[in-house]
């Protein structure tokens, strides 16, 4: 709905700002970089939750989609998504839902990484008379979960029992190791070691006799740092339609580049101590410090003017339930902005999928105006 009335001085606070021509740039960016590679972006949905935002992120408002939970397969099938994968490693009680979407016409296939869970897919095809697809999860680096490409024995196993009564799709991963890289040349090793970890994968399951139609990747630091995707059919990534900071620590983006904010206001200070309060703690921000890790500490978030203008090195230095604590970075020569009771400030996540989890709604901004041009839902939940 359009709300031309609202705008950033008038908007209730704490409020999740979103800079749709940022967000336009950064999908843009990333389309263009896998096409030129000639590979197919696979978007994965679980950032944003907003139908809204996923219309401009998918090639077709069919998908492809990958998602990270039942609740968002559910909801983005609503909407008319029928090309979906559902990436996190499937339980056996969640495979009637599965069922379910299917007999709904959606394709949505499952991940899996052990002969367990490949049983139990089987099994529940062969009870419904219709063949689940799986993807093999391959552990590339080490960082979470499947099967490393050199057990070829968990391999073979897994696919056996996949056929008999389920389909097996192909086989995924995702670089999570990527995100603590810290140059460059490290992100480009990342992406060169998530591509050879499936593509030796599936060419050693099809040299068994598999068919294994889908090779998927998938980070959104690898997805722009990678140098080659031969041999991949797909790539799938989230984060970059906003980024956010722990994004442009590891050098994938610039905070300018960052089209997720938090609008907040002003409601204290505590001179002596250099702190400047605002309305808006960790229940709006998330707890996710994930720049502590980084050469640069970004706190709770970097903190803004209005506009969205950095004030240096201003950041969200504690946060409690509802109270933010804005204070200068340590160490930092800078000086305390001249912030009165009741100013806006806008505050940069560390990680925008945290952040946004705090909020059902999305408020747009575009062409550089302080007006709302428009609200878009978003939904949590599993």
């Amino acid at each position: 709905m359009t709300l031309p009335e609202q705008t950033l001085s008038t908007l209730s606070t704490p409020a999740l700002i979103l800079d749709a021509d940022r967000m336009d740039c950064n999908i843009a960016r990333l389309r263009g970089r896998l096409d030129g590679l000639g590979v197919n972006l696979r978007p994965h949905l679980k950032t944003a939750k907003s139908v809204d935002v996923a219309h401009r992120l998918m090639t077709t408002p069919h998908g492809p989609a990958t998602v990270s939970t039942l609740r968002e397969a559910q909801l983005f099938a609503q909407a008319g998504v029928r090309d979906i994968i559902y990436a996190v490693g499937i339980s056996p009680d969640k495979l009637p839902a599965i069922l379910a979407l299917k007999a709904e016409g959606v394709d949505i296939a499952v991940v899996l990484d052990s002969v367990e869970q490949a049983q139990a897919v089987a099994r529940a095809s062969r009870d419904a008379g219709v063949a689940i697809p799986a993807l093999i999860e391959v552990d590339c680096d080490g960082h979470r979960s499947g099967v490393r490409p050199d057990d070829h024995d968990a391999q073979l196993a897994i696919a056996s029992a996949l056929a008999d009564g389920a389909e097996l799709r192909g086989v995924l991963t995702h670089a999570g190791g990527s995100y603590g890289a810290r140059s460059d040349e490290a992100l480009r090793a990342c992406a060169e070691e998530e591509r050879l970890a499936v593509v030796s994968t599936a060419d050693w399951l099809r040299a068994k006799g598999f068919s294994c139609p889908v090779v998927s990747v998938g980070s959104t630091p690898t997805a722009h740092f990678g140098t080659s995707f031969d041999g991949v059919t797909e790539v799938r990534a989230g984060v970059f339609v906003f980024f956010d900071l722990v994004m442009a620590g590891i050098g994938v983006c610039t905070v300018d580049d960052i089209a997720l904010s938090l609008l907040s206001t002003v409601i204290g200070h505590q001179r002596e101590k250099g702190w400047i309060l605002v309305d808006a703690g960790w229940m709006a921000l998330s707890r996710d410090r994930g720049t502590a890790r980084q050469a640069v500490d970004q706190g709770y978030g970097l903190v803004c003017d209005q506009h969205g203008r950095p004030f240096g090195d201003l950041i969200v230095a504690d946060a409690n339930q509802e109270h933010g604590i804005l204070a200068l970075r340590p160490g930092s020569s800078g000086t305390l902005p001249d912030l009165a009771i009741g100013d806006r400030v806008r505050i940069l996540p560390n990680h925008a999928c945290a952040t946004g989890a705090q909020h059902d709604r999305y408020h747009v901004l575009s062409g550089g105006t302080q007006s709302i041009e428009a609200v878009w839902p978003r939904f949590g939940g599993w």
